[in-house]
C-alpha cells in the first residue's frame, strides 16, 4: 500500500519497500522499522547492542533504515525524529518524490511525514501535536493515521524538542 502525501510524499506499508520490490519512483526512502528493514541494513537478528553506532539509524545512499518498533509505551528517540528530518531535507528537491514506509503504513511513517510536514516544511500548523494531527489527517484518505499509543505520546510530549 502506498497512500499520497500532496505532491512529493507517499507513506506506506512493509510491501511498498523498495528493498523487497527495487520499483517505485521514490528519489529518496525512509524505512522506519527494525524488522526486516533496519536489521537488514546493519545485518543483525534480534536486538543490536545500544553502543553499536547505527543503532538508532543506517544511511545506505537514498535510503535511511531507524530502528524504530511501535511499542505502547514512548520509547523513541528525539534524535531518530530528527535524523529522518534532516534526511528529507537532504533529498528534498522540490520535485521528486520521497516515500516513508513501516511495517503498517499507519503510525511511524505517517507520523514522520507529519512532523517534517509541520516543523520543516510549515504548511501545516505546528502549534502542538494535535492541531497538527488534525491537518495532517485532512491531508490523507479518511483512518489512514492510526498512530500507536506510544508514538501518539511521545509526539504530544516532544513536541517542542522536535524544532
Amino acid at each position: 500500500m502506498v497512500i499520497p502525501v500532496g505532491d512529493r510524499y507517499a507513506v506506506g506499508d512493509l510491501d511498498a519497500c523498495p528493498m523487497a520490490t527495487r520499483s517505485g519512483p521514490w528519489r529518496a526512502v525512509i524505512h522506519a522499522c527494525k524488522s526486516p528493514c533496519h536489521q537488514t541494513f546493519v545485518n543483525y537478528r534480534g536486538s543490536l547492542a545500544p553502543d553499536h553506532r547505527e543503532y538508532l539509524w543506517a544511511q545506505r545512499g537514498s535510503e535511511l533504515a531507524l530502528n524504530l518498533i511501535d511499542p505502547p509505551v514512548p520509547l523513541f528517540k528525539v534524535a531518530s525524529f530528527i535524523c529522518a528530518m534532516d534526511f528529507m531535507d537532504a533529498f528534498d528537491d522540490g520535485e521528486d518524490r520521497l516515500l516513508v514506509h513501516c511495517n503498517h503504513g499507519e503510525s511511524r511513517a505517517c507520523s514522520i511525514v507529519l512532523l517534517y510536514l509541520a516543523r520543516r516544511l510549515k504548511v501545516i500548523p505546528a502549534d502542538d501535536y494535535a492541531t497538527a494531527r488534525a491537518a495532517f489527517e485532512a491531508m490523507i484518505p479518511p483512518g489512514t493515521y492510526q498512530p500507536g499509543k506510544g508514538i501518539s505520546i511521545f509526539l504530544d510530549q516532544a513536541w517542542e524538542e522536535l524544532l
